[in-house]
């Protein structure tokens, strides 16, 4: 798969906005400022195709992006306590509306930064993931800011932080080494090949 072979589509403020899902989905979630949009970049080789901003809670939409047979959906990063109440509710209803809604959603990218334990709104989101059945990962971001010592120390401690951790994938992730690329790519390609292949099948049961 050619992860530079991508193109920006559109983004959506609404969930009433949200155009039909004609393609497999990956989803990418987080909380603000834990460098949702430069992971992407990374994965994608571009150096700002998703916006990257120094202030948490710049995002305030849901974006697309199309890679070949895939649509990755760039959601809005949550738990900003500087956002209004009623941007808040927007944001939740807009993420809600979402998930919600009737699409071919294959993947979530659950981002949380592995220098801290995660936040209340990480578990609620992890919560939300394994009640309705969504497959996830999680993906450890900004893996550089530590030494060797502090990224065991907080990979261990992560076992006891997040319920049933050791049933998760949790792929530790740097933007600026592009540890981890690799790892993520990799899935990606699976789900686009398991795509392309039921296709095939389809179009030869025809």
């Amino acid at each position: 798969m050619n992860f530079h072979n991508v193109a920006f589509e559109s983004s959506y403020g609404l969930p009433e906005q949200l155009p039909e899902s004609d393609l497999v989905e990956i989803a990418f979630s987080g909380r603000s400022n834990v460098g949702k949009s430069s992971m992407i970049n990374k994965v994608l080789g571009r150096k700002s195709l998703a916006r990257v901003s120094s202030m948490p809670g710049k995002t305030s939409t849901i974006n697309f992006f199309r890679l070949e047979n895939i649509r990755f959906a760039d959601l809005p990063g949550y738990g900003y306590a500087k956002v209004s109440k009623s941007e808040k509710r927007r944001w939740a209803t807009l993420i809600e509306g979402y998930f919600l809604s009737d699409r071919n959603l294959q993947l979530v990218v659950q981002l949380i930064d592995i220098r801290h334990p995660p936040t209340k709104d990480d578990l609620s989101m992890l919560h939300f993931l394994v009640e309705n059945e969504y497959p996830f990962i999680v993906v450890l971001t900004k893996k550089d800011k530590l030494s060797k010592r502090q990224q065991t120390e907080r990979l261990e401690a992560f076992l006891e932080e997040i319920p049933c951790a050791d049933q998760i994938t949790m792929i530790p992730f740097s933007s600026e080494t592009g540890e981890g690329v690799e790892n993520v790519r990799g899935i990606i390609e699976e789900l686009a090949a398991a795509d392309l292949a039921a296709a095939e099948e389809a179009k030869h049961d025809e």
